[in-house]
């Protein structure tokens, strides 16, 4: 099924005039470690599939929904059966600042289940189930009503998170209401200064927290720590910049805020499971 590899990276290549892919797998082959830009999601239809992600294995029984983030080191055993492997243009989405709070959904790999929620795992089922009907269709919407598909399907994902986020948060509707408002101005800031030095103090001055309770509440509510958060804004700027073939790449980690090219290489290779050189050669790769 992976058409083209090169090291670990799959080039995904969508149909003309799409910008989404759906394979009815039944091959009963093992795939390789590899990644790709693209957002993945799969669902069981016969026989249960292990998928290491990261190095984590996920079960995905019949009916489960697998979501695998843009850039995650992924392989599968050879294990027959059949499954929906579903991939999508993950800058359609990425690039839209309106989404940026919907596409924190999938910023982690996950299962969803019954077991996890079961209103979520019929809507997961029923996504999938209406895309592969709707990629099988002449339409010229048939793109833009899956990318609806998916949007809708990431918000109740996003919904699920923030609830349990709340619960273990132990706070009621008011407070995950403020916390939201404080956040989203906090990201907002980032997203508008990223490529500058930011303080854990100016960030704590944007929330109107002490520092303390800013760096805890934000780990808490965001799942990662306010610097992972800078990091991981530099490093999805920096692959924008690296698009551009005439920027040098010293000159990309300066303009996406990395205050070395040792640093960026570190930190976008944690990120993106490559260096900043090979993500380049990549993508000169894919225009050739």
């Amino acid at each position: 099924m992976i058409k083209h590899l090169s090291g670990d990276y799959e080039t995904v290549e969508y149909d003309e005039k799409k910008y989404v892919m759906l394979y009815d797998n039944v091959e009963d082959e093992a795939y390789p470690v590899h990644w790709h830009s693209a957002v993945e999601l799969i669902m069981a239809i016969k026989n249960t599939y292990v998928v290491n992600v990261g190095g984590i294995d996920y079960t995905i029984r019949e009916n489960d929904v697998l979501l695998i983030p843009s850039g995650e080191l992924h392989s599968m055993p050879a294990i027959p059966g059949r499954r929906l492997i579903f991939q999508c243009d993950n800058r359609i989405l990425g690039d839209v600042p309106a989404l940026d709070s919907v596409m924190r959904a999938v910023s982690v790999p996950v299962v969803i289940t019954p077991e996890m929620d079961k209103e979520l795992s019929l809507i997961a089922k029923k996504t999938m189930l209406d895309i592969f009907g709707l990629y099988n269709s002449k339409s010229e919407l048939s793109d833009v009503r899956i990318y609806i598909k998916l949007i809708e399907l990431f918000m109740e994902l996003r919904e699920y998170q923030l609830k349990q986020q709340q619960m273990a948060m132990d706070v009621d509707d008011e407070k995950i209401d403020e916390y939201s408002e404080k956040f989203g101005t906090v990201l907002k800031y980032i997203d508008n200064n990223y490529m500058y030095d930011i303080s854990l103090d100016q960030l704590a001055d944007v929330a109107g927290y002490s520092k303390y309770h800013f760096s805890r509440i934000f780990k808490q509510y965001n799942s990662m720590s306010y610097l992972q958060y800078i990091n991981a804004r530099r490093t999805k700027a920096a692959e924008q910049l690296l698009l551009d073939p005439d920027i040098p790449i010293t000159e990309v980690a300066m303009r996406a805020g990395f205050k070395s090219l040792t640093t960026f290489n570190r930190i976008f290779k944690e990120i993106k499971h490559c260096t900043p050189t090979d993500f380049k050669k990549l993508l000169e790769k894919r225009t050739l």
